[in-house]
């Protein structure tokens, strides 16, 4: 893919024994938002921090923007925008001074970053908090700060590390509003997120990582159909009464899956495999037909064991 803005073949990154990312491909393409899910230690950061030119890689071939990150990082990192998962803005700043500081990094005139600063103070919807210190700031806001700030060099391609974590429901929905703005104005994303409705939500592509490797590409619709079924019939049960309801079940679903307190079944159809197993006799304290979701997809690849 000769037009892909990332671009990276056989791309491996080692911490002395240890092998963080084992070999992976990625192409992200103009415009797209692409994503990288999966759970703790799978490499996401690690791979993010190669593209972002702030951590040389191990072996394999990566391009950025057409350059290569050995010879040409301060190139490309002038030309992208980076929001950390941690929020490091100046507390003692107002909001708009930070934006004018960050702005005089990447070389712009005074006049252009307070043409900037004022521009995207309302693409953040912080206008009217402008003269406000940072501190005292929700975290909603201090997020739509750090991503204002990732804009005031025009970025061509934006890293964005767990944008929402810790934001409630509606702090994050405006984040994602945000986002999707920016893809209408064709700066291209790469996120990662432990947020499986976020994925679905911002990705056009993702990529799912376990243990260094990818372990399935796609987008999410794509991901739900080749790993999951159209509908989960949810059977909950008083703990561990469920084991003894599995065999009833077992037939009724392409994929069953047992938890402590419930009975996932896979299946095209969660209504129809309801009333089957009700007329199997099966009675549990209550039920729920769902679609299918790419959480389900990321549990299945990733497993369900905690990782640390």
């Amino acid at each position: 893919m000769s037009d892909a803005l990332v671009q990276a073949r056989g791309l491996r990154k080692c911490f002395g024994d240890i092998e963080a990312v084992s070999g992976i491909d990625v192409d992200v393409r103009p415009g797209e938002a692409f994503g990288f899910l999966g759970p703790n230690g799978a490499g996401k950061s690690s791979a993010m921090r190669m593209i972002g030119c702030v951590s040389p890689r191990t072996a394999g071939e990566l391009q950025v923007l057409g350059l290569d990150p050995d010879v040409d990082g301060p190139r490309i990192r002038a030309r992208l925008g980076v929001v950390p998962q941690q929020d490091n803005l100046d507390t003692e700043l107002s909001v708009r001074d930070n934006l004018h500081v960050y702005g005089r990094y990447f070389g712009l005139s005074r006049a252009a970053v307070r043409a900037k600063a004022t521009e995207l103070l309302d693409f953040a919807q912080l206008t009217d908090r402008a003269s406000d210190k940072v501190e005292p700031l929700s975290g909603g806001m201090k997020r739509r700060l750090t991503i204002a700030r990732s804009l005031v060099n025009d970025p061509e391609l934006m890293l964005l590390d767990e944008p929402t974590t810790g934001l409630d429901p509606q702090a994050r929905h405006l984040l994602w509003d945000r986002l999707f703005r920016l893809k209408q104005q064709g700066v291209t994303l790469i996120l990662t997120t432990h947020y499986m409705d976020e994925a679905e939500q911002l990705c056009d592509r993702l990529v799912v990582m376990d243990g260094g490797l990818i372990v399935a590409e796609g987008s999410p619709g794509d991901l739900i159909a080749r790993y999951s079924s159209r509908e989960v019939l949810e059977l909950r049960f008083a703990p561990g009464e469920q084991h003894g309801q599995r065999a009833a079940v077992d037939e009724l679903a392409e994929r069953l899956e047992e938890l402590p307190d419930r009975l996932l079944l896979y299946t095209t159809d969660g209504e129809r495999a309801l009333s089957a197993a009700h007329q199997r006799g099966v009675r549990p304290v209550s039920s729920l037909v769902r679609r299918a979701t790419l959480e389900d997809v990321f549990l299945r690849l990733t497993g369900r064991s905690l990782v640390d």
